[in-house]
């Protein structure tokens, strides 16, 4: 007769076959729950057109940013996931590849965009569905027999205008959609008086740093975490956009030195002394009914 090992009344090869079936759930949720989201390239289009087109293109050439075109080949997908997560921890921590790129394009970094887990995966997904396919050689009959494709037309860009860049610039004209006046967070070195706004940086030379396809791009979308939450529902209009990118065309090759703030101090001491002035004179005999009668004792 075979024995039969029992654990507290219970046979033994049923606790061993409970533990087996445990282990194997456990093992299929660890990988269900290991996943992470599943990974959507329609959503990935959306967010590169809404937070990534102004500065990066794939397929269309350098912007202010690389081209993306092949990038998932590239660069490894956890460093991709690390760095469309949090680029500006990856440049503290000086990370050698993102060090690279921050030289090679001008040191213009690029801004955190505040993207969550699944949009990033999202993204990934969206540039490696673009990535180039191989394609098979195909028999030179039906090669000649297929008409070569014809480039879409593209509507040309409004000209712009430096007069109303630089009135839209200072808040002169209104911008259509109601957004702020440029001034009101930026200073340049060709508008006297105050200089402008310390939110954002000088723009006296942004046309050099992003170029003209660059600054078109992101004139457009104003991609920059501060700017969306401002003009999220407040656009640049394209003739608005158009404007803008002359003036600061223009003002790009100006020579005018930087305004300090020198003269702001000495608007204020003599605006002081003119007050002290005044003062005096308006009520020079405010003390006359006190001292009389003081000087007559």
């Amino acid at each position: 007769m075979k024995r039969e090992y029992f654990l507290r009344g219970v046979p033994l090869k049923k606790v061993a076959a409970v533990i087996v079936a445990a282990g194997f759930l456990s093992a299929m949720l660890l990988s269900v729950v290991g996943a992470g989201p599943p990974r959507d390239a329609g959503d990935g289009e959306t967010i590169f057109q809404q937070k990534c087109a102004s500065c990066h293109t794939i397929g269309g050439g350098t912007l202010v940013g690389p081209d993306l075109q092949g990038v998932t080949s590239l660069r490894d997908v956890d460093w991709l996931t690390r760095w469309l997560a949090a680029p500006d921890k990856m440049l503290a921590d000086g990370d050698p590849i993102a060090t690279a790129l921050l030289q090679e394009f001008n040191n213009i970094p690029m801004p955190n965009l505040g993207l969550t887990d699944a949009e990033v995966a999202d993204l990934i997904a969206y540039m490696q569905a673009q990535a180039p396919a191989e394609q098979a050689p195909e028999d030179a009959g039906s090669a000649a027999a297929q008409p070569e494709p014809q480039p879409e037309p593209v509507a040309a860009a409004p000209e712009g205008y430096v007069d109303f860049g630089s009135k839209l610039f200072v808040g002169e004209l209104r911008l259509e959609n109601g957004g702020p006046a440029c001034i009101s967070c930026h200073s340049i070195d060709t508008i006297r008086g105050m200089g402008g706004g310390t939110l954002g940086p000088n723009l006296t030379h942004v046309y050099n740093r992003y170029g003209e396809a660059g600054l078109t791009a992101a004139l457009k979308s104003l991609p920059f975490p501060t700017m969306q939450g401002v003009f999220a529902d407040r656009p640049l209009t394209e003739g608005e956009a158009a404007d803008l990118k002359v003036f600061l065309a223009q003002t790009d090759l100006t020579t005018q030195q930087p305004v300090n703030a020198t003269g702001f101090v000495a608007l204020g001491v003599i605006g002081a002394i003119v007050f002290m002035g005044l003062s005096q004179l308006i009520w020079k005999k405010r003390l006359n009914g006190v001292r009389k009668p003081l000087v007559g004792r």
